[in-house]
């Protein structure tokens, strides 16, 4: 059964925003990043993800973790980070649609943390928040044929492997498969799922954006179960995944080199532009940058310049060898 949501035309914009900023990542070769920078952003991953369920360790001492140092914190804070370590320094290994795969996982991150991990709940549980109940989850009796569902669904190449991360993460936390673990086994899956089909993610640290929206990304979840539908939820995680994006090529095109940026640019194959429409592109580097790109690519014979000042037109040139 196809899990209940709506296309609306916000996904529809986020889609298309997403996959154009997807694009020029992968032109701008950010895949092949520095390992320096993928242990970075690992960090950040993990300090934002443990935060949200209230880990108190910093990202100075899960580096120190990282790297086999000894830190002082509280041994279930420290065990939590070791297992999120593990979990992600193992990610290729993951497969988004294997059941097994997926508690394979949970067994990694909640390891020393709860009695059985990597097994379904075998009692019911709900959401607290306060003296209220949020979330009352189905019954444990209907876990395993509902998560036997859901991994059903994420075999259906009909659908964009962006909305099924979403409606995966939703639906999970929906379900309450395990006694803990549920919310960082969510936002875990939702990379594997969006990794196996953009590698990008794999160094994509959206869970940075939810820690900073927190009271957002739980009132989403409580409106979806009252909706009945995970399509609030697929929009807000659209949006974060999109602005993380933005984030990410905007702190990697400062550090690129004018002809790495002229050669992306070409690739978008824009006939004729302007000084505007390149900065456009290349939103965090400034008018005099740009000038000294385009008067260099103009002098290697790349494009052509007509007018004057802010009259300056660009053709792509055709004869170039």
């Amino acid at each position: 059964m196809k899990p209940p949501y709506d296309i609306t035309p916000t996904i529809l914009q986020l889609v298309s925003s997403i996959s154009e900023k997807i694009g020029e990542a992968n032109a701008l070769f950010l895949e092949k990043q520095s390992p320096q920078l993928r242990k970075q952003n690992k960090i950040k991953t993990i300090h934002s993800s443990l935060q949200i369920e209230g880990n108190t360790l910093s990202e100075e001492q899960i580096t120190a973790l990282i790297e086999n140092k000894r830190i002082i914190g509280p041994q279930k804070d420290i065990t939590e980070v070791i297992n999120a370590i593990e979990v992600y320094e193992n990610l290729s290994f993951y497969k988004p649609s294997s059941e097994k795969s997926f508690l394979s996982a949970h067994a990694t991150l909640m390891k020393e943390l709860i009695d059985q991990p990597g097994s379904y709940r075998t009692r019911g549980v709900g959401v607290v928040k306060g003296s209220q109940v949020a979330h009352l989850a189905p019954p444990a009796s209907n876990v395993p044929g509902l998560m036997k569902e859901l991994f059903q669904y994420l075999k259906n190449d009909d659908e964009l492997a962006l909305i099924k991360s979403c409606v995966f993460h939703y639906e999970m936390e929906f379900i309450h498969p395990f006694l803990d673990g549920n919310g960082r086994m969510g936002r875990l899956w939702q990379t594997v799922i969006l990794k196996e089909r953009y590698p990008l993610f794999e160094f994509l640290p959206f869970e940075t954006l939810i820690t900073q929206t927190q009271d957002e990304y739980y009132q989403v979840l409580s409106k979806c179960d009252k909706a009945g539908k995970s399509t609030f939820f697929i929009e807000y995680m659209l949006a974060i995944i999109d602005s993380s994006l933005g984030n990410l090529l905007n702190t990697n095109s400062q550090t690129l080199t004018s002809d790495q940026r002229i050669t992306y640019f070409l690739s978008l194959g824009k006939n004729e532009f302007t000084r505007k429409a390149y900065m456009d592109v290349f939103k965090s580097i400034s008018s005099a940058t740009a000038s000294r790109d385009l008067k260099k690519a103009v002098e290697s014979n790349l494009i052509l310049a007509k007018g004057n000042g802010n009259q300056m037109r660009y053709f792509i040139n055709r004869n170039r060898n």
